[in-house]
């Protein structure tokens, strides 16, 4: 059974970090994709970043620049380093895993299909 644990969220000033975890039972990551996602209160879930088993890595336009996507296959956990943070990435974090598919869609919540719990990430002074 496929189990995603993420931890790391928190409050956060603007312009602070976080960093995000996500560590895996019953499955391996590294030979899957990977996302995080995020969803604010009346807003659809949406792609944050996605790295693949090959280690390539996405981000949404949004987050280019300021989060970092990247794994530790011996910990079998997909981290997410969240700098320069704004009000606007408050939302709650979710990640994901997927069978390696089209490259298109990795930033598309629809299909991936073993989610984690989710994390709160709140930025505000």
């Amino acid at each position: 059974q496929v189990q995603l644990v993420e931890s790391g969220g928190g409050l956060v000033q603007p312009g602070g970090s976080l960093r995000l975890s996500c560590t895996a039972s019953g499955v391996t990551l590294d030979t899957r994709t990977t996302g995080w996602f995020r969803q604010a209160p009346g807003k659809e879930r949406e792609g944050v970043s996605a790295i693949s088993s090959g280690r390539r890595t996405y981000y949404a336009d949004s987050v280019k620049g300021r989060f970092t996507i990247s794994r530790d296959n011996a910990k079998n956990t997909v981290y997410l380093q969240m700098n320069s943070l704004k009000p606007e990435d408050t939302a709650v974090y979710y990640c994901a895993t997927r069978p390696t598919g089209v490259v298109t869609t990795v930033l598309t919540p629809r299909t991936y299909n073993n989610w984690g719990q989710g994390t709160q990430v709140t930025v505000s002074s």
